[in-house]
C-alpha cells in the first residue's frame, strides 16, 4: 500500500523538519504513516541502496516468524519494544493467529509510534492484553515500571523481549555515549528465567562485494539527515545474547531463520544470496 494521499494530520511534538527513522522504515514497508520530507529522504536512500525495501520487508517477516515460532514453543507474552509504526501485520496480530490468548506490549518513543498503535488497538485490540507506552529503550527500568503499570504482563512467567530493527539506530546519552548494549544487557538481566529475546541489527560484515559500500553511504545519508546510526560486527550482534542459550540455527541472515515459520500469505522476497538482506538476526533463551 504506497502513500499517494496528503500527508497525515500532525501530532504534537511530531518534528516535521527532519525525516524519522520509524516513519522512513514505515514507508519502505508500504504504509502511510509518513509525511513528504520523509517519503523524500526515503526515495533517496532507496537510490544509494536499491535493496533497502527488500531488505526492510525481510526483516519484517523475522519479526513475524519470530513471534509464530515463540508461541509454538509456549510463549504467550511479548514486549516488542522500539514497535515502530503499526504496519505490514504486528506483533498482536500474529501471535493471536496462533495463541488468542498472547499478550503484547508495545513500546516505543516516537510519538507518531504510539499515536499510531494506540488508535490500532482501541480499534482491533484487546484491552485486557495488549498496550502501547511511550517510553525509551535507553532507560530499561522505567520501561520496565511502564510495562508492570499496564497490568497486561505477568512477570513470574516466561516473557519475550523483541528488539527488532532497533538497535542499528545509535542509542546515545546524554554524553553522547552509545549505551545500546548496556541496555540490552539490563533487560536480559530483568527477565525471568525461561524467557526469550530476539534480536536483529544491520551488520556490514559478510556482506556481498559492494554492498559493503553502499551501507557505508546509507549510514553517511542517515547520520547527516536523521538518526544517527550504527552498523555492528556480527560478533558483537551475538554479544547482545549474553549468556542466552541460541535456538536454531544460531545467528543468521533474516531469510534463513525458520522460513517454515511464514505465513500462507508471506509475500516472497528474493536476494541473490542471503547476505543480501545485510541483517544478522536471532533468538535466545534465559536459563
Amino acid at each position: 500500500m504506497s502513500q499517494q494521499g496528503p500527508d497525515p494530520f500532525p501530532l504534537e511534538g511530531v518534528d516535521l523538519d527532519h525525516p524519522s527513522v520509524a516513519r522512513v522504515y514505515d514507508w519502505l514497508l508500504g504504509g502511510t504513516a509518513n509525511w513528504a520530507i520523509d517519503r523524500e529522504f526515503g526515495s533517496k536512500v532507496v537510490t544509494a541502496f536499491p535493496l533497502l525495501k527488500s531488505v526492510a520487508l525481510s526483516n519484517r517477516l523475522f519479526l513475524h516468524r519470530a513471534v509464530r515460532h515463540l508461541v509454538r514453543r509456549g510463549v504467550r507474552q511479548f514486549i516488542d519494544i522500539g514497535s515502530g509504526i503499526p504496519t505490514v501485520g504486528n506483533t498482536h496480530q500474529i501471535a493471536d493467529e496462533v495463541a488468542p490468548d498472547s499478550r503484547v506490549v508495545y513500546a516505543d518513543y516516537e510519538p507518531v509510534a504510539v499515536a499510531h498503535s494506540r488508535l490500532l488497538l482501541e480499534q482491533h485490540g484487546d484491552r485486557r492484553r495488549h498496550a502501547i507506552i511511550q517510553a525509551d529503550m535507553r532507560d530499561p527500568g522505567r520501561l520496565w515500571d511502564g510495562v508492570r503499570e499496564t497490568d497486561v504482563i505477568d512477570f513470574s512467567q516466561p516473557v519475550a523481549v523483541l528488539l527488532v530493527a532497533v538497535l542499528h539506530i545509535q542509542q546515545l546519552d546524554g554524553d553522547g555515549i552509545e549505551v545500546g548494549p548496556e541496555s540490552v544487557a539490563r533487560y536480559r538481566e530483568l527477565l525471568p528465567s525461561g524467557s526469550y529475546l530476539a534480536v536483529s541489527q544491520v551488520t556490514d560484515e559478510g556482506v556481498p562485494a559492494g554492498v559493503d559500500q553502499q551501507l557505508a553511504d546509507l549510514k553517511q545519508m542517515y547520520d547527516a539527515s536523521t538518526s544517527p546510526v550504527i552498523w555492528r560486527r556480527q560478533g558483537e550482534i551475538r554479544a547482545l545474547m549474553g549468556d542466552f542459550e541460541l535456538l536454531e540455527p544460531g545467528m543468521t541472515w533474516t531469510p534463513l531463520w525458520h522460513p517454515e515459520d511464514s505465513g500462507a500469505n508471506a509475500p516472497v522476497i528474493t536476494f541473490e544470496t542471503p547476505e543480501e538482506s545485510v541483517i544478522w538476526c536471532g533468538v535466545g533463551r534465559k536459563p
